[in-house]
């Protein structure tokens, strides 16, 4: 035992197994070595001591040699080699979701292929994998999404001051050129938006950006960023670009909400008057239409009735050319009818005496209050 020859004392300062009556052999009273019971193999010390450590050292050994393959530095590399491979090979395998695409990268070189969604595998470390959202995405830029307290501030085309706030609904339409064509394509989309919003408000009048026409101004700002980041080649389609917020500086915001208050009542007042002058319009316009067709229903009962009279003029004057005597006696007659019988006068002809009688019958016919008035008229 390394510990047995040391002076002649063991690891706790006793002897080489000899107890000399000074309880110097360990803190069991005995030297470590001491077997129990005269036996040389046992696991402990004698007497309820310590357990032999190089017995056992040794005994874990002997096991392990016996269940490593070529003893015991040989399966140490082999069980490293078996770390090594089932890293690797677990580092090989990855998984695209529904809403990714992927692109394999050999010795840093994008492949043109697009992995979709499910389980793939490529050889780790030698190729790595480059994994994209493609789902709609959105981006704010304004005030309210950098720290920038400047950032939204914006000079329309009449000289006034807006803070602008706007988002960016995009999409990946090609992960190769999102992730390769550009170092920072959400910085790029950032700017690009920016710089595009900036452009069209520029022209426009403020009124335009607060209520008139933001959905004019949100079209020309996604045409303006799409055609960019196509001459980008940033694999990045917009969807949209909603403009969420516009307001004025706080120093003026007083008198734009009295502009914006005093437009309303303009909008107000002209939609009143339109409805007025609709009112009345359509008034009028059935007031003429009345009017004309009254005048078409006289031209044609008068149209009608001249063509009656001519048509019965004709005819009459057809009868008188066959008997004109008889005719004229009774046109005549017709005529003097037609004027007469409606008159009060009585004509008597010459010569003819008239019998004056009383008219009994009109005198019946009157109330009897009427009656004795009359009869007493007659009376006086």
């Amino acid at each position: 035992m390394p510990w047995s020859n040391q002076n002649g004392g063991g690891p706790w300062g006793g002897g080489g197994g000899n107890n000399n009556g000074n309880n110097q052999g360990g803190p069991w009273g005995q030297g470590p070595n001491k077997p129990r019971g005269g036996g040389g193999g046992g696991n402990g010390g004698g007497n309820g001591g310590p357990p032999d450590l190089e017995d056992l050292i040794r005994r874990s050994q002997d096991r392990l040699r016996s269940v490593m393959p070529g003893g015991f530095n040989g399966g140490v590399f082999a069980i490293l080699a078996l770390v090594i491979v089932a890293f690797v090979v677990f580092q090989s395998f990855y998984t695209v979701q529904p809403n990714e695409r992927a692109v394999e990268l050999r010795f840093g070189v994008p492949k043109q292929e697009v992995s979709g969604q499910g389980l793939h595998f490529h050889f780790w470390p030698i190729e790595t994998v480059e994994i994209v959202q493609i789902t709609e995405q959105q981006q704010t830029i304004g005030a309210r999404s950098t720290t920038n307290s400047n950032a939204g501030w914006m000079l329309t085309g009449d000289t006034n001051i807006v803070n602008v706030q706007f988002s960016v609904l995009y999409t990946i339409t090609d992960p190769v050129a999102y992730l390769f064509k550009l170092e920072t394509p959400s910085e790029t989309l950032s700017q690009v938006a920016d710089s595009a919003m900036r452009e069209v408000v520029g022209r426009r009048p403020a009124q335009d950006i607060f209520r008139d026409d933001r959905a004019g101004i949100s079209v020309q700002v996604l045409n303006i960023i799409q055609d960019t980041l196509n001459r980008y080649g940033a694999g990045i389609t917009i969807n949209a670009v909603p403009i969420e917020d516009a307001s004025p500086p706080r120093e003026v915001a007083d008198a734009f909400e009295e502009v914006q208050r005093a437009e309303q009542d303009e909008d107000r007042l002209v939609e009143e008057a339109n409805r007025y002058a609709n009112q009345k319009l359509g008034g009028a316009r059935g007031q003429a239409a009345q009017v004309r067709e009254e005048a078409a229903a006289y031209r044609d009962r008068v149209v009608n009735e001249a063509t009656g009279e001519a048509q019965r003029f004709i005819s009459i004057y057809d009868q008188y050319k066959n008997a004109p005597e008889v005719t004229r006696q009774r046109i005549f007659l017709e005529t003097m009818e037609g004027v007469l019988k409606n008159s009060n006068k009585v004509i008597i002809e010459d010569g003819k005496g008239v019998v004056p009688y009383l008219p009994i019958n009109e005198l019946m016919k009157q109330p009897a209050g009427a009656a004795a008035a009359t009869q007493q008229q007659g009376a006086n």
